[in-house]
């Protein structure tokens, strides 16, 4: 059996808080290695702990290291911050089938400031967020249920996403599902306390979330999945920084 994780090492926090104090490539470069040592490969074993409990709930989901971990370079070209490097370390589990961006999948980071979980659909295309809303204007009372879980709530908070003012064309004002109709995004997120980083605790507080967040996400991936057969070509969504 499997070890469990037994969270990063201080070395790997501390080198993080260091980074947000230092962040040019000069100080960077010649400690790159204590990156990959001490924050890298760590996150590396947390994505196999994790990944190999999705496998019992959320299979179609389970991503190699390698593709899920996020670089730790920024991209700085339309963005006025011009630091070159993240202060934090993330992987995203998009559905398989799907490029890495694409369709509802799950997040999470961590850095010496706060711990991030989330699921859902960023910033779907205009075909995507159509399928989406013609998915839950029919099958609104199930969705409902899902994200009123107090299960659910209790460990990743309320649903939230920015929305429009009013219910979008095509749909009549007084639909029953106007309220879920005017998002233009459906997620949930929560922070968690930072020093769960460097403890065995944290596997555990990242793996129930994500189990509780699977009906959710494999709700919001149902039409476009059915939009992506049909058209042959994956679906749009921004991914989380």
């Amino acid at each position: 059996m499997a070890a469990a994780f037994p969270g990063f090492p201080e070395e790997g926090m501390k080198f993080l808080r260091s980074l947000g104090r230092n962040n040019d490539r000069e100080w960077f470069q010649p400690r790159k290695h204590i990156y990959d040592q001490q924050v890298k490969a760590p996150m590396q074993e947390l994505v196999l702990a994790v990944t190999r409990e999705m496998m019992r709930f959320a299979p179609d989901y389970v991503a190699e290291p390698g593709k899920a971990i996020y670089r730790i370079y920024r991209d700085t070209r339309f963005s006025k911050d011009k630091t070159p490097y993240k202060t934090h370390i993330a992987a995203i589990f998009p559905r398989r089938g799907m490029e890495k961006h694409s369709g509802a999948g799950f997040y999470f980071s961590v850095s010496p400031k706060e711990i991030e979980v989330a699921a859902g659909v960023y910033m779907p295309g205009p075909d995507q967020l159509r399928a989406i809303r013609n998915h839950l204007a029919v099958h609104h009372k199930e969705f409902l249920k899902l994200v009123g879980s107090k299960s659910l709530q209790a460990l990743m908070g309320k649903l939230y996403g920015a929305q429009l003012s009013r219910v979008p064309k095509g749909f009549p004002a007084d639909h029953p599902a106007a309220d879920l109709l005017r998002y233009k995004q459906w997620l949930f997120y929560v922070i968690l306390d930072p020093k769960l980083a460097t403890t065995p605790k944290l596997q555990d507080e990242l793996v129930k979330r994500l189990r509780a967040i699977t009906p959710f996400v494999d709700f919001l991936n149902r039409p476009l999945l059915g939009e992506s057969k049909k058209r042959g070509t994956p679906v749009a969504f921004a991914a989380y920084s």
